[in-house]
């Protein structure tokens, strides 16, 4: 049988590292940026040690902005074996000579701030959280209302960087020390008053582990609703249309207002399913959410509470991996007003989605599911990712996340992939 590991000692290899003892420090590097500059710091670094101190690199951060380089260095120093402490004023006084040496051989400015007690460096505690703003283009209001929302929930903003500038303009903000509920409220808040999009995802492996995304059709894959177009051809365009918003708003029963709406169907000639099918207008990066999430191994699908008849040839058209929807009945080459088999409604949506998953062995947490109507909301909830997009504010209120910009494709910002990343893709 195995042998109980015996107690470790702090002189063991193998323990855990006591916490850093001696003064800290912020080297900041700002200037052009070119070759050698980091390698140049961190080899002086390397020589400034002895056999009485150790030179340690507690954090690192490195940013260009427009050729315009910030490198953040903590450093900290730590007597050896039996050596006197290091004295704050003699450690600061050395890296200010180090900075002296380094700044004019690279042609940059080196800054040496002390980073004593619990000052400046303390990341506050509680799970990161990453904050996406986008829009088109990003007001300074929303950047900065986002800022004071987190700032008044006592958390920090660990970092920012950009994801894209085209077709959207989108930041994603590192956050530490806020609760995802407050976190998302109080910026929501921010987007309302600014028109930015703002969402919010916890920091971690979950981010970039999710591999399956289902799509409402109507009003998120495609422009407009299907059943209206048909209806107008029906000339009841205008009983249906309030059925529909009716549903979409959370007001109607969606398999009630469906039979209702398909009912008043009765009597269309088949051949105007493929009519409306060839009008149908993709959203914008529609194509090029899809064709990169593919590329990057995701498995993409449809779930729709219309047609078959007009999903399942845009399934095709678009090489998607799935999908699901009502089926119309047909008779003698003209609609009956009835539909065939299961409905996929509200709850039918969610089933797709797991039925799904399962088929390719995707647990639910790892899947994104998009739309824009409260039938929509049971699907969005399921899926580890639920992304109101242009949706009634019943359902943005309701869903993990909401964009309201005009282009699919900013679903990938969301997911955190940059628009080099998605160019690299496509």
């Amino acid at each position: 049988m195995p042998l109980d590991p015996a107690p470790r000692t702090p002189s063991d290899p193998a323990a855990p590292h006591p916490a850093p003892q001696g003064p800290r420090a912020l080297l900041t590097v700002t200037g052009a940026d070119h070759p050698g500059v980091t390698a140049r710091l961190f080899t002086a670094l390397a020589e400034a040690g002895d056999e009485k101190r150790a030179v340690e690199v507690r954090d690192v951060e490195q940013v260009v902005v427009h050729g315009q380089l910030v490198l953040g260095v903590v450093v900290g120093v730590v007597p050896v074996a039996d050596a006197p402490p290091v004295e704050e004023a003699a450690f600061l006084a050395g890296l200010e000579r180090l900075a002296a040496e380094v700044g004019p051989a690279t042609g940059v400015h080196v800054q040496v701030e002390s980073l004593a007690g619990d000052g400046p460096g303390v990341v506050p505690a509680g799970r990161p959280h990453h904050v996406i703003v986008l829009g088109r283009p990003v007001p300074p209001e929303a950047v900065a209302g986002a800022a004071s929302a987190i700032a008044g929930l006592g958390a920090n903003i660990d970092a920012i960087r950009r994801l894209s500038d085209y077709p959207v303009t989108s930041f994603e903000l590192t956050v530490s020390g806020a609760e995802a509920t407050a976190l998302r409220t109080a910026l929501a808040s921010v987007a309302a008053a600014t028109g930015a999009d703002i969402a919010v995802e916890q920091v971690g492996l979950a981010r970039r582990s999710k591999r399956l995304i289902v799509l409402d059709v109507d009003s998120t894959l495609v422009r407009g609703e299907v059943i209206d177009e048909l209806a107008a051809r029906a000339g009841r365009a205008a009983e249906v249309a309030r059925i529909t918003a009716a549903a979409m708003n959370g007001e109607l029963d969606f398999a009630q207002s469906l039979r209702a709406r398909v009912a008043a169907l009765a009597g269309l000639p088949v051949e105007v399913l493929d009519e409306v099918r060839e009008h149908l207008v993709l959203t914008p990066g529609a194509r090029t959410l899809i064709r990169t999430l593919k590329r990057l191994g995701f498995r993409c699908g449809i779930v729709s509470g219309g047609f078959t008849q007009i999903t399942d040839p845009l399934a095709e058209q678009l090489g998607l991996d799935f999908a699901a929807a009502n089926t119309l009945e047909v008779a003698d080459g003209r609609l009956t007003g009835g539909l065939v088999g299961e409905i996929v409604d509200r709850a039918g949506k969610a089933r797709a989605l797991a039925r799904f998953a399962a088929e390719y062995g995707i647990p639910l947490e790892q899947t994104v599911a998009v739309g824009d109507g409260a039938n929509d909301l049971d699907m969005l909830n399921a899926a580890g990712l639920g992304i109101a997009f242009n949706a009634k504010p019943y359902v943005r209120e309701q869903a993990h996340t909401a964009l309201n910009q005009p282009y699919l494709d900013a679903v990938l910002q969301v997911l955190g992939f940059t628009r080099d990343e998605v160019l690299d893709a496509v």
